[in-house]
């Protein structure tokens, strides 16, 4: 396991870290301690988490903190705050941002996770109604509390990273050190911006859906109905809009021509998806689920992985970076 820094910071990570969505939801108590040992045998300290994942809410938060166990302080948890957590859970008459939201939020965390501090706290989404300095205030009084040890943000724009990086250096506050954003192969749109900024502020990026939910790896085949249970099933049924963003002809179309080149240098898809953010100099950790132990393995082989110059090329012919922005280089410890 190869472990880097995680943005401008003293925090380092394991290159693959464990998306921990499935906990509670796809994979019950029992299993999903087989597949914690599994990771931390293997190296694994990242453990990505959040207060809405696990079908019922907090239970994923739940299982992973009763799986560590004693363990926990050789980890590294990582969660969220910020989603709605159902009906009357807080977000009614204040913002997943806000101080009040956060304060809760985060005694509510510690307790299901059966810990003291959480790692690394983000923020899952931006609330466009609070002011990001109250956000960055109660976040920077969480850390000087002890609570949490780091901060990071999910789903945020370019722009949205340059303010809080700016709010957090005129303000004298903690920082973000995280962004995680969807990107792939195949979802290379935070290119355009978002990277730029993050490269500028000291932000590592954790990408999320590396496997584009299984497109990528040929879980699912352009024209063949969705096995029941799977999400590209359950988006199915929310409308052309969500199955066009996640799986259109387009991204089948990438991800079969992705499919071939790889065959054609003799790697897995899961090499190459994973191997390819892993070349990428912003990119301290993938974040990968897995719902049994075998698939860490696969997982850390993949994390092995890098492209030659020559696949490199061939994979932005099939798949472009955006055009337009030029991207300054990375900022080196």
């Amino acid at each position: 396991m190869e472990y880097r820094y995680l943005g401008r910071s003293g925090l380092k990570v394991s290159a693959l870290g464990l998306g921990c969505n499935n906990f509670g939801m796809m994979i019950d108590a029992s299993k999903t301690k087989a597949v914690v040992d599994k990771a931390i045998d293997i190296g694994l300290t990242l453990f990505d988490t959040a207060d809405v994942y696990g079908g019922e809410l907090g239970r994923s938060e739940e299982l992973l903190g009763q799986a560590l166990g004693a363990k926990r302080k050789n980890v590294i948890i990582a969660s969220k705050f910020g989603s709605a957590m159902g009906p009357g859970g807080g977000l009614d008459v204040q913002g997943g941002g806000s101080r009040g939201y956060i304060m809760s939020a985060v005694e509510a965390s510690l307790k299901r996770l059966g810990t003291d501090y959480i790692d690394l706290y983000q923020i899952h989404r931006p609330d466009p109604f609070t002011p990001i300095d109250e956000t960055m205030r109660a976040l920077d009084d969480l850390v000087r509390q002890g609570k949490v040890r780091y901060i990071g943000h999910s789903n945020f724009a370019g722009w949205q990273t340059a303010d809080a990086g700016w709010t957090a250096k005129t303000l004298n506050l903690s920082p973000f050190i995280s962004a995680q954003n969807r990107y792939s192969l195949i979802s290379r749109e935070i290119e355009a911006e978002l990277v730029p900024a993050c490269l500028s502020h000291g932000v590592g990026i954790l990408p999320f859906f590396p496997l584009e939910s299984g497109l990528l790896t040929g879980k699912y085949k352009r024209g063949e109905k969705p096995a029941e249970g799977t999400r590209y099933a359950a988006w199915s049924g929310r409308g052309p809009g969500i199955t066009s963003r996640f799986f259109g002809d387009d991204k089948f179309a990438k991800a079969e021509q992705l499919q071939a080149l790889a065959a054609k240098h003799g790697c897995s898809m899961l090499d190459m998806a994973i191997g390819w953010l892993l070349s990428k100099p912003y990119v301290p950790s993938v974040i990968a689920g897995a719902t049994r132990p075998e698939q860490l393995d696969q997982n850390l082989a993949a994390s092995a992985w890098r492209p030659s110059a020559e696949i490199a090329q061939e994979i932005d012919a099939i798949s472009p970076p955006p055009a337009g922005v030029g991207m300054p280089a990375p900022q080196r410890r």
